[in-house]
């Protein structure tokens, strides 16, 4: 994970002074797992989990939400002040301060959409098949959530076809019995896939 992060922390600020990642994928497919790996690796960068802008009724229409209350203060070199929402008890939560640190990732559904790449210095994308990535996800939340994960599947398909992320990743990120493996336009031309982590435990979520 040490080398992919030094090569993210080298890139140029791509929002005011702040390094934005951007970490897309289906739900269910690791990504909030592999950001905070990566978050570790980049020394504690903040992560932006885009199930907190999100509500029930604005799956996808929290675009100008998140302008508002976080990319705009951050641009300017201020800190952000946001609130998240609250699933279980349906409304907006306390809010919380995110200052404009040197990286910040953004991870979740829909971070590489057309209203936020360019704002994006890296957009990566959790390569794991759609059904997979719904199945696990199901799984993990149980039948109690089943009406919500129809509801959703629907969301994403609708949303991933009008306005898709995966290509104009970047970086595509699988998941391996080690770890992560990670491939980037450049290793493509050299033919090569990275490792980004060997044997260090990773949970497969």
């Amino acid at each position: 994970m040490e080398t992919l992060a030094r090569e993210l922390g080298a890139l140029p600020p791509s929002l005011g002074p702040v390094t934005v990642i951007g970490v897309d994928g289906h739900a269910g497919s690791g990504k909030s797992t592999f950001a905070g790996r990566l978050a570790e690796a980049l020394g504690g960068a903040p992560v932006l989990h885009l199930d907190d802008v999100a509500t029930h009724e604005e799956l996808f229409g929290w675009p100008e939400r998140l302008r508002a209350q976080v990319l705009e203060p951050l641009a300017a070199g201020r800190s952000a002040h946001w609130a998240p929402y609250d699933w279980v008890e349906r409304r907006f939560g306390p809010e919380r301060v995110l200052e404009p640190a040197p990286v910040l990732i953004v991870e979740g559904v829909g971070a590489g959409r057309r209203a936020l790449r360019p704002h994006l210095a890296r957009l990566l994308w959790m390569e794991t098949p759609r059904a997979e990535s719904w199945g696990r996800g199901r799984n993990r939340d149980g039948c109690d959530l089943s009406n919500f994960w129809d509801g959703w599947e629907r969301a994403e398909r609708a949303h991933f076809s009008d306005d898709p992320s995966r290509p104009f990743a970047d970086t595509l990120v699988r998941q391996s019995g080690t770890g992560y493996e990670w491939t980037s336009e450049t290793d493509v031309t050299a033919g090569r896939t990275p490792s980004v982590t060997e044997g260090d435990g990773l949970p497969r979520a």
